[in-house]
């Protein structure tokens, strides 16, 4: 009985040192990985840009058009957008799909509460004031909407406010 503890000990701590090991091999790659191969993120990132300037989901004209109640182009988008998420995930837990590098994917229950309302209600005032939200605050900037820049900072220092009083916050 001793025997069987100390055999699974010995293989959890295998187990350990081995992801230990894969860890220090993804960091030591990480000293020899060079600029260029970060060019398949930009231009996946140009590729998006180039879409939300071309679907018109940067424009402040239609995002005023969807707080206004005007249009339902903005709801279209975001509509689409759910659906291929909530297939997606679906997709994902049907067939257990894994990440790249193997492993499982999981999704936790997020626990509601009533700040929630007042963030969601805050990010909702931001976004109808400035008519950006941080998916497109980039594509905005690089159509030359310097102004955008001041929401790009806000969006910053608020986030560094919540992390910063996050714990003090009532739950």
């Amino acid at each position: 009985m001793i025997d069987d503890k100390m055999e699974i000990a010995k293989q959890m701590a295998d187990d350990y040192e081995l992801r230990s090991a894969d860890a220090m091999c993804v960091n030591e790659s990480r000293l020899t990985h060079k600029w260029y191969h970060d060019l398949k993120y930009v231009l996946v990132g140009i590729f998006f840009g180039i879409t939300f300037i071309k679907a018109e989901i940067v424009s402040w004209f239609r995002i005023q058009e969807m707080f206004r109640l005007q249009s339902f182009h903005m709801y279209g988008v975001i509509g689409t957008a759910v659906v291929v998420g909530a297939i997606s995930v679906w997709l994902i837990k049907r067939f257990k799909i894994k990440t790249i590098y193997g492993e499982p994917i999981e999704f936790h229950p997020k626990k509601f509460n009533k700040g929630q309302i007042y963030g969601g209600l805050l990010f909702g005032l931001g976004w109808a004031i400035t008519g950006a939200c941080p998916g497109p605050l980039f594509a905005q900037i690089g159509t030359g909407a310097a102004a955008i820049s001041v929401t790009l900072l806000s969006a910053i220092a608020g986030t560094w406010v919540y992390g910063s009083f996050r714990d003090k916050l009532p739950h």
